[in-house]
């Protein structure tokens, strides 16, 4: 008589409770929801902006150059002092002109001297009209040419005509110069403009008199400023139209050169969508996003967003959004795609 054999039975038992084990979840492994704060969205009419960046360059800017050829004796030492107006900015060897000066003289001295001998004749109808008329004419010459060796002696030397910055000085001492050749800059800044492009779709916000708002990076600063011109013909390139912006420059900080962005406040009302600007993120390929609330599942999703212009503490958010969503707005920093989230 056999025993009962029990071994694969016992095996079998065996295979069945291991694989329950591995099926069922151990008790706490569900992943936790993360808290959050969220905001809803909803648009609001706002001014509508026009946004525009620009190269800053001086009220008045003047390039000065001498109306005759020569060497230059003397200069202002360095650029970026400030000058005022009327004020000796170089001069050139006045020698040559002096020289000139005295010949023009000495010849007005004998043809004036000339001409009253002959008058005296002429009274007692002892010169004809002719001969008259000939010194008459030379000694007209005479004090013209005299005026003129006068007018380029005076030449050289330079005066400022505008109180300002010297910008650039490009031409030293002993260097040989001709006439009109741009060797210097002053502007006056004490007010300055930013010259700026505006596409022709928003050129019907921009208003003469208009305020903006002017972000010098530079400096790290904002400035009042009003708008004083607006370009009537577009550029033939960009389809853009030129505008100026006059901003006050106390101190004397905004120098030309640099680089602003300006708002200007229009005055048409649109509706938009305003997010707080800390509840933006960027991704690897810098593009924008945000988490919108999926209520139904109490996840939180991510969101491709494109942002506008920037009002106060809020950027505008121009596509990616409808308007009908529940933002993350605190806690976004610890989500990925798909968390799992409690709102607080």
């Amino acid at each position: 008589m056999k025993r009962p054999i029990f071994f694969p039975a016992l095996v079998v038992l065996f295979l069945a409770v291991s694989c329950k084990n591995r099926t069922t979840p151990a008790s706490g492994s569900t992943p936790a929801a993360i808290a959050v704060k969220t905001e809803e969205v909803k648009p609001k009419p706002i001014n509508a902006e026009v946004a525009v960046s620009g190269n800053i360059e001086g009220y008045t800017t003047v390039n000065l150059g001498f109306m005759v050829a020569g060497k230059i004796n003397y200069e202002l030492a360095r650029e970026g002092e400030n000058i005022s107006k009327g004020q000796l900015i170089a001069s050139l060897e006045p020698t040559n002109y002096a020289i000139a000066k005295e010949l023009a003289d000495v010849q007005l001295g004998s043809t004036t001297d000339e001409f009253n001998r002959l008058k005296i004749l002429h009274a007692g109808k002892s010169l004809s009209e002719a001969d008259f008329s000939k010194i008459s004419f030379s000694l007209q010459q005479a004090r013209l040419q005299q005026q003129l060796q006068q007018k380029n002696l005076s030449d050289t030397r330079l005066y400022s005509p505008i109180s300002g910055v010297l910008l650039k000085k490009q031409a030293e001492e002993g260097e040989i110069v001709s006439v009109g050749m741009p060797l210097f800059v002053v502007s006056d800044i004490r007010k300055v403009k930013v010259q700026a492009y505006v596409p022709e779709a928003e050129l019907h916000e921009v208003k003469l008199g208009q305020m903006a708002n002017v972000y010098v990076a530079a400096l790290g600063k904002t400035f009042a400023g009003k708008v004083t011109e607006v370009g009537s013909a577009a550029d033939a390139t960009s389809r853009a139209f030129g505008i100026k912006i006059e901003v006050e420059n106390p101190g004397l900080l905004i120098r030309p050169g640099m680089i602003a962005d300006a708002r200007i406040a229009g005055s048409n009302k649109k509706q938009a969508i305003l997010l707080p600007a800390e509840c933006i993120q960027q991704d690897m390929a810098n593009q924008s996003y945000v988490f919108v609330v999926d209520r139904a599942q109490n996840k939180a999703f991510k969101r491709r967003v494109s942002l506008g212009s920037m009002f106060e503490n809020r950027i505008e958010i121009v596509s990616g959004l409808i308007g009908t969503e529940t933002i993350v707005i605190n806690g976004q920093k610890k989500l990925s795609d798909g968390s799992l989230i409690s709102i607080n």
